[in-house]
Formats: C-alpha cells, structure tokens, sequence
C-alpha cells in the first residue's frame, strides 16, 4: 500500500513514516511536473530504507 502511494502521492509517504519536513520539501519538488519524478524515486528509495530500518531495530530489539 506504501508502495502505490509513492508512485502517486510521493509526499504522502514521508507523512506515513514519520518525516515530515521531507514530506513538505518533496511536496515542493512534486508541485512541478518535471520533479514529479525525482519525488516518486526518491519516496520509493525512502521507503526501502524505512523498511531497512524497521528490520533492523526489530533484529536488535530480539537479541537484546
């Protein structure tokens, strides 16, 4: 679900994972229509890395 609203409402998702002055700065590149873009990449590259993060704090939250 993150996923599709990368690709559509790039902004959306900094919200959804917590970042949100991200969120207003791609809000601003996506106003645009050339930066539409570069928001969609870099939300989807936001989200793996969110993704990565939880993984990992989930690893160490067991151990520990």
């Amino acid at each position: 679900m993150r996923l599709l609203i990368a690709l559509i409402l790039p902004w959306l998702l900094f919200f959804t994972i917590g970042r949100p002055i991200a969120g207003i700065v791609c809000l601003i590149l996506q106003i645009t229509l050339i930066g539409w873009i570069p928001a969609a990449i870099w939300a989807v590259y936001s989200l793996s890395q969110y993704k990565t993060d939880r993984k990992i704090e989930d690893a160490l939250g067991r151990r520990g």
